[in-house]
C-alpha cells in the first residue's frame, strides 16, 4: 500500500467516524459524510471491491436518508390529525431552528407544527397534538435515517469482504 492510498484511507476512516456521528447529531451531514469516506475508500484501493454499482446504491441510500428527514416531521404531524398548514409550518420550524443548533432543530418544528395549526383553527390542544406528531415524526424519522446509515456500513463491508 503506497502513501496515498494510505492518507486516502486514514480520511476515508475520520470521514465514516464522523458521518455516524452525524446520523445522531443532526449539525453534521451524517450520510453524505458516510458516503465521501466510503468513496474515499474505495478509490484507495482503485474501486477493486467496491465498485461503481456498490456507490451508487449507497448514493441512493444517502439521498434517501435527506428524504426521510425532510418528510418525517410533516409526516408525523399528519398522523395525529394535523392541517395542512401544520406541516407546512413544521418544515419551515425545522429549517429555522437548524440556525439555532440542536434545541432550535428540536423545538423548531414542533413550534412551526403549533403555529401553522393555529392559523388553521384557534384549538391550543389540536396546535399542541401536531407539535407532538410532529416530534415523534421526527424521532422516527432520525430512526430510519440511522438505519440506512448503518446499512450503507453493511453494504460497504460486505462489498470489501466478498
Amino acid at each position: 500500500m503506497n502513501e496515498v492510498s494510505v492518507m486516502l484511507w486514514v480520511l476515508a476512516v475520520l470521514l465514516i467516524i464522523a458521518g455516524v456521528a452525524g446520523l445522531v447529531l443532526p449539525v453534521l451531514p451524517g450520510a453524505v459524510l458516510m458516503l465521501a469516506g466510503f468513496f474515499l475508500a474505495a478509490w484507495a484501493e482503485n474501486f477493486v471491491h467496491v465498485g461503481p454499482v456498490i456507490l451508487a446504491v449507497l448514493a441512493v441510500l444517502t439521498v434517501l436518508t435527506y428524504a426521510i428527514d425532510f418528510l418525517a416531521g410533516a409526516v408525523g404531524a399528519k398522523r395525529f390529525g394535523a392541517s395542512r398548514r401544520a406541516a407546512v409550518g413544521a418544515a419551515c420550524g425545522a429549517l429555522i431552528g437548524i440556525f439555532f443548533g440542536i434545541p432550535g432543530i428540536i423545538i423548531g418544528p414542533f413550534a412551526g407544527a403549533v403555529a401553522g395549526e393555529l392559523t388553521v383553527r384557534p384549538d391550543l390542544r389540536a396546535a399542541g397534538l401536531a407539535g407532538v406528531g410532529t416530534w415523534l415524526g421526527m424521532v422516527m424519522g432520525a430512526a430510519a435515517k440511522a438505519a440506512i446509515g448503518f446499512t450503507m456500513l453493511g453494504i460497504f463491508i460486505l462489498a470489501r469482504v466478498f
